[in-house]
C-alpha cells in the first residue's frame, strides 16, 4: 500500500481556534464528523474543493493546512 502523501494541520489549527471539535469543523465545512476524523488521521485525502472550504473555515491559506510530502 503507498504512503499517504498528503498530510494537514487539521489538528493544531482546531486546537488554536478555541478548541474547536471535530464536529464544529464538520458543521462548518459541511461534511460528517466521520469525514474530518478521517481527514485529520490521514487516512482519507480531501477533494479540492473540501480542502479550500476547510482552510477557509480556518482563514488560512490552502498551503498552511494541507501538505503535500513527496516520496
Amino acid at each position: 500500500m503507498a504512503a499517504k502523501r498528503v498530510r494537514n494541520s487539521l489538528r493544531k489549527l482546531r486546537f488554536e481556534a478555541d478548541e474547536m471539535t471535530q464536529q464544529d469543523l464538520a458543521d462548518r465545512a459541511g461534511v460528517t464528523r466521520q469525514t474530518i476524523i478521517a481527514i485529520e488521521g490521514d487516512k482519507y485525502a480531501p477533494s479540492l474543493e473540501l480542502a479550500f472550504r476547510i482552510a477557509a473555515v480556518f482563514e488560512k491559506p490552502l498551503e498552511e493546512v494541507f501538505h503535500f510530502v513527496p516520496q
